[in-house]
């Protein structure tokens, strides 16, 4: 089944450079927006410029990326952004395969959950590497540079162009997918190496943050009734929004169906009060709105809204001293791949060519991603990577060697047969 530089093309990846190269990007804490993001971005043009890439190395435009109207917004302060961006030499006019990833990762947290280990040194055990960042998704950029590497060592020409997106601030709203995008780098079709647990994803949710600035009045705690607490306020307007999640959930994509709850709502944080023995006079909460496939961001916007005020206008406090809504951070629109696109059965038939293994499904994801940048652009975009994440984000982060292996031969397929040989 498969053809003679298919064979020599798998047979050249280098697995032990690819576990070296894992650990080496796991080691560098590139978290969102910090210096080091900055550093991965540089040290990773090094190694596209080592694979005889045509290299884009950019500065973003902060300011004019900001202004645009279609900004996906922050949720960490930024100095600089680095886009990245590697093409395959030599290539037709044909179709060009975007391999795509993020450097970024989140910070690691309680430091004492790692147990004695520092989250940004890798510790292997067996065949699974532990680490900040090892699926979410160091594990995926080692998977493209191995199969832009074994394409190379085969001695292989492209009849097409690869192009390798390396982007920064995914995490928190896709920058640099954004800016790599207005810069004019595009592509027929991209496969982003997000951990999926063996499957195809085809589809993401979207998600915006909220806050809810909700008013109280203040008085000593010593006479409260002379008060009213911004906690107790806030209350109705909590299990309004428990409401609003069970009637968002109804009904949901086939695609997300297995999840619980597809379109999550969730308060992630509640600050009130400056003093033990003061009735706080107000209470911000912030949280994540779940966005249904297809739905426009604003509909989603004005469907909180709505049930805040309908929540204000029947408690007798807040009839008068309404909540209010902001909507600061990252903005994550839903994005789909095409229904019917062949992408899913190249990189299918490849996986299953690969690696022996049955053709893995389809499904969608409940969080947002960069795929929906892509697929906005008019790109094809599936996510297929090493890894599961149900692991990332937290202190048990990892990634095992043999997965990424697999997707790299993967990819190696992936690539010869979109773009094809000379």
């Amino acid at each position: 089944m498969l053809t003679d530089e298919e064979t020599a093309a798998l047979a050249a990846i280098d697995e032990a450079a690819l576990g070296r190269t894992l650990l080496e990007l796991i080691g560098v804490p590139s978290v969102t927006g910090s210096a080091a993001e900055s550093e991965l971005q540089h040290q990773l043009a090094g190694r596209l410029e080592w694979l005889g890439m045509e290299v884009d190395l950019w500065s973003m435009d902060l300011p004019a990326l900001r202004a645009h109207p279609g900004f996906p917004g922050m949720e960490v302060p930024r100095e600089e952004a680095w886009g990245l961006v590697g093409t395959t030499p030599d290539g037709g006019d044909g179709p060009t395969l975007i391999l795509q990833g993020h450097v970024d990762v989140v910070p690691p947290g309680d430091l004492e959950a790692w147990g004695e280990g520092d989250p940004f040194v890798p510790r292997v055990t067996g065949d699974v590497v532990h680490g900040r960042g090892a699926c979410d998704m160091k594990a995926g950029l080692a998977a493209h540079l191995a199969a832009l590497a074994a394409i190379r060592a085969a001695g292989i020409r492209l009849r097409d162009r690869v192009a390798a997106h390396f982007v920064v601030g995914e995490e928190d709203g896709g920058i640099g997918a954004f800016g790599t995008l207005e810069r004019g780098h595009g592509g027929d079709a991209c496969v982003i190496a997000e951990p999926t647990a063996g499957t195809l994803i085809t589809a993401n949710a979207g998600a915006l943050t909220f806050r809810l600035a909700v008013p109280g009045k203040a008085a000593h705690g010593s006479a409260r009734e002379q008060g009213v607490s911004a906690v107790d306020a806030y209350l109705p307007l909590h299990r309004a929004l428990a409401g609003l999640e069970a009637e968002r959930n109804r009904n949901p994509s086939p695609l997300l169906a297995e999840y619980p709850i597809p379109y999550a709502l969730s308060v992630g944080t509640v600050r009130s009060g400056d003093w033990a023995s003061s009735v706080p006079d107000l209470l911000v909460a912030e949280g994540r709105l779940g966005v249904r496939l297809g739905e426009d961001p604003a509909e989603a916007r004005a469907d909180l809204e709505r049930c805040v005020a309908r929540a204000c206008a029947a408690d007798p406090w807040l009839r008068d001293h309404p909540a209010t809504v902001t909507w600061p951070g990252g903005r994550f629109a839903s994005g789909r791949l095409e229904e019917g696109h062949p992408l899913p059965d190249v990189v299918g038939a490849a996986y299953t060519d690969a690696t022996g293994g049955p053709a893995p499904r389809q499904r969608g994801a409940t969080y947002g991603s960069d795929l929906r940048h892509y697929t906005g652009a008019g790109i094809p975009t599936l996510q297929f990577g090493p890894g599961d994440i149900a692991v990332a984000h937290s202190a048990r982060e990892q990634v095992s060697l043999r997965e990424t292996v697999a997707a790299a031969r993967t990819l190696v397929l992936t690539v010869l047969r979109t773009v094809g040989t000379k």
